[in-house]
């Protein structure tokens, strides 16, 4: 590991690997293959950077890394050029002379990593060079990122990934390690039958992200809702908010916009410009707020992204994840914060129902579903249920051979909604009971399924044109459920819902033709009816709960600790790094991190050889940069 540790000190300008890196470079180098899950911002790049740099140079050529977006590529390749790293990606950006100039260098062996999309690596022409370079001995290495886009049970299933079994056979000899950050056991299978990766060593980090704060609230007000937890939380802020409809994205962001918030909108429907233009502005400016559908997202490497907020409820755990996990990759806090209600339950569970998939596919969609409902109506430590969707318990330690070094079970997480303000909690048994009575006297009366609204109006006893066209008004349950008020009776279907107790039946209008999802008993009402089962709810909470924290500086989370002199040359640092990223064409982040400039500036050095030892100073950004920064510090 000397030759990787060297490369991680002087390229990268870190000291020691964390967690399970140092294991994963090793068997990589010695040409093992490897499964690898680790959650964002736990450093899954390095985990095939530095042993693409390592074989390299001992004369095993260049690496190929898969991956799925152009954004992604142009920033990883350009933060390798910025360590002095030769590196080069191959997609539609570029021109064909462009394209000539990259295939010439890689046959020349002047390429240590190589980015390519799935569709460009599975072309004839990209086999036959690669067929070409695995002759010559110059194919050094396979790196699979996003390797739940192979999965049909991932959350971002990508059809163009299955055909990557043409890796293992064609190139056999040639080791791969597959990435992700997101695999529940169903998607870690896939992949290994996918991919060929059978004989792979898995190595699995723990998926828990500390630094990100769980909330999450039932809709009153949804667009009000996240202004209060924007304006309150995050003002002056980088963040995400992401929505299920193109609509919802444009008319979100342009109220956003409206309240002072530099708000953006991107979603597949806008024009290409544009969304590259808002890309850019949201990865190269601060306080960028992205309204998004999730066709945003994937591979975004900025590290200061202080929240991600959905205002839709998510398809499954993995997405939720995968998309929060976007926030605080700098390890700072930050938070993940989502707004859902049964008008959500309902719309999934009918995109579910309507899709073409085979009914195997529904079942387990369905099942995501509501594992994702059972997160959101938890009244328990959110980290906890949600460590344990992967199957891990909280507090374990790393894997590094599929099974647990040690597992120390805790009930509190302290940094999620429940665990900081537990809520009050109300026995919901007879209110469900007499929701579920209903809904089977109702069909029992007409023949017919009912949606939530009419079933409420019964229940509560509310004399509407509807109840008197049915004489729903004469079923014996009318009116006994006066005493809950509707958005208790929509949490109790959402808990019944989510439990089996309750399902959706389709109904379509004769007048209109339009579909319905109506309400009907479900296995589990039974347990419920007899009693057997007892229905315990949250009381919902106030907004005014929410108390404006008290910070130093918006957008400075990364200096939040340093002293007054320190937080100039922070100011100073970060203005002179701006500049550069703008001469270069790339984020600020890829010249430095928030972090090491906060570093810097606390360390006030003199000398170049006092910025050696600065974490995220490599010895080429040192060369490049370290007398322009001691400059700035000096300017005080």
């Amino acid at each position: 590991m000397s030759s990787a540790q060297s490369i991680l000190r002087a390229v990268f300008g870190y000291e020691q690997f964390r967690g399970p890196q140092q294991a994963i470079v090793s068997h990589v180098i010695n040409g093992g293959d490897a499964l690898v899950l680790m959650p964002t911002g736990g450093g899954k790049s390095l985990c095939y950077q530095v042993p693409a740099i390592a074989r390299q140079q001992l004369g095993h050529g260049v690496t190929i890394v898969v991956s799925p977006l152009i954004a992604l590529m142009h920033d990883q390749v350009g933060a390798l050029h910025e360590a002095g790293i030769s590196a080069a990606f191959l997609n539609s950006t570029l021109s064909y002379d462009e394209t000539q100039e990259v295939e010439l260098r890689l046959q020349s062996g002047d390429i240590t990593l190589l980015y390519v999309a799935p569709e460009r690596l599975n072309t004839p022409r990209f086999l036959g060079l690669l067929d070409d370079l695995l002759a010559q001995g110059k194919l050094s290495l396979f790196a699979i990122d996003e390797a739940h886009c192979v999965s049909q049970w991932g959350h971002d299933f990508r059809p163009e990934y299955r055909a990557l079994t043409v890796l293992h056979q064609r190139f056999a000899s040639v080791p791969r390690i597959a990435l992700t950050a997101t695999a529940d056991a169903l998607t870690r299978a896939d992949i290994i039958e996918r991919l060929q990766l059978e004989a792979a060593q898995h190595f699995i980090s723990s998926f828990d992200r500390p630094n990100i704060r769980y909330k999450i609230a039932e809709k009153k007000d949804v667009t009000n809702q996240l202004l209060r937890f924007i304006e309150r939380e995050h003002e002056g802020e980088a963040g995400v908010v992401y929505c299920q409809s193109r609509k919802r994205v444009e008319e979100l962001a342009q109220t956003l916009a409206q309240s002072g918030i530099n708000a953006l909108p991107y979603h597949a429907g806008l024009p290409q410009e544009m969304r590259q233009n808002h890309q850019d502005r949201f990865l190269r400016e601060e306080g960028v707020v992205m309204c998004a559908t999730i066709a945003f997202g994937m591979g975004i490497n900025k590290p200061d992204v202080r929240f991600v907020a959905h205002v839709d409820m998510p398809k499954n755990i993995e997405g939720y994840y995968q998309e929060t996990g976007r926030a605080g990759r700098d390890g700072l806090p930050a938070d993940a914060w989502m707004a859902y209600g049964l008008s959500d339950v309902v719309n999934q569970r009918r995109m579910i129902d309507e899709s073409p998939a085979e009914e195997q596919f529904k079942q387990v969609m369905r099942g995501k579903l509501d594992a994702l409902l059972g997160l959101a109506e938890a009244t328990d430590c959110r980290r906890i249920r949600l460590l344990a969707y992967f199957g891990e318990r909280y507090g374990q330690e790393p894997s590094l051979d599929g099974k647990p070094l040690q597992a120390v079970g805790r009930t509190h997480c302290g940094n999620c909604d429940n665990c900081l303000e537990p809520p009050a909690l109300w026995d919901g048994t007879d209110a469900a009971r007499k929701l579920l009575s209903t809904i089977f006297r109702v069909h029992e009366a007409s023949g017919l399924t009912y949606g939530a609204g009419h079933i409420m109006d019964v229940l509560r006893g509310k004399e509407t044109d509807k109840v008197a066209q049915f004489s729903h008004e004469k079923v014996s349950t009318f009116g006994i459920g006066k005493d809950y008020s509707e958005p208790q009776l929509r949490a109790v279907m959402r808990q019944l819902l989510a439990t089996g107790a309750l399902g959706l039946h389709k109904v379509v209008s004769e007048n209109s033709g339009h579909v319905f999802d109506t309400l009907c008993l479900a296995a589990g009402s039974r347990a419920v009816l007899k009693g057997e089962v007892q229905v315990q709810l949250r009381e919902a909470v106030a907004a005014s709960r929410s108390k404006k924290p008290s910070k130093k500086s918006a957008a400075n989370a990364a200096a939040i600790n340093l002293g007054p002199d320190a937080q100039v040359r922070f100011i100073n640092l970060k203005a002179w790094r701006a500049e550069v990223a703008k001469s270069h064409n790339l984020p600020a982040y890829v010249i430095f991190h928030d972090a090491t400039l906060a570093s810097i500036a606390e360390l006030n050095p003199q000398s170049l050889q006092e910025l050696q030892g600065v974490s995220g100073m490599g010895a080429k950004k040192l060369d490049a940069y370290g007398a322009e920064v001691l400059r700035v510090v000096a300017l005080g």
